[in-house]
């Protein structure tokens, strides 16, 4: 009897690691298949559409879910040309992520470096740009400080740190370890140069 007593557990352990493996390939499996659906288009009118991540598709409200894109020109208004229009959505993107940490190396969409933020803000503008702050110094095309538009990346301490121009002789950047993502006077700074894109 006593025999069977310590077979029985046994087994019943042998079984239970089976389901478990069983269940965590399963879970797996799924864990998988879903990652790519947990993120979805959100459009907000005069400003763009954002990837936003963790929602689906069908959270999202009527009024804010991303239209198909014309196979024409863009029918919204552009005020400043299409490079104009574009750093203005790019510049509207990284004014959302105001309060956002500053973290060595992170490009969003919850933390960002100074370089990181101005390339993310971008890729939501739908343009793919330099990720560090002296690839984005050399790209685009240069413009002089009077210049200066919505969208434009400012290029401060001789190349080392960027920041997305707001208007209005503001900036939103993500300067350093402890300050959270903000906006700034453009004076603040040491202004080095500037790039539209």
């Amino acid at each position: 009897m006593a025999k069977h007593r310590l077979e029985q557990p046994s087994t019943g352990l042998k079984t239970a690691r089976g389901a478990v493996i069983a269940g965590s390939i399963t879970l797996g499996t799924v864990a998988m298949g879903a990652g790519p659906a947990l993120a979805a288009p959100v459009t907000v009118p005069g400003i763009g559409t954002f990837e936003i991540p963790g929602i689906t598709e069908n959270q999202i409200p009527p009024q804010f879910k991303a239209k198909p894109k014309p196979n024409g020109p863009e029918s919204s208004p552009d005020l400043f040309g299409r490079n104009g229009a574009l750093g203005q959505r790019a510049a509207s993107a990284a004014l959302t992520r105001i309060g956002s940490p500053y973290v060595y190396g992170a490009a969003g969409p919850r933390a960002f470096d100074c370089s990181g933020l101005v390339y993310w803000s971008f890729k939501q503008a739908g343009k793919t740009i330099p990720r560090d702050s002296y690839g984005q110094l050399g790209g685009g095309r240069p413009v002089s400080e009077s210049d200066l538009r919505p969208g434009d990346v400012v290029i401060f301490n001789g190349g080392s740190h960027a920041g997305l121009y707001i208007g209005n002789g503001m900036i939103v950047h993500s300067s350093t370890e402890g300050v959270p993502v903000q906006k700034a006077s453009l004076k603040s700074m040491d202004f080095y140069a500037a790039r539209r894109y």
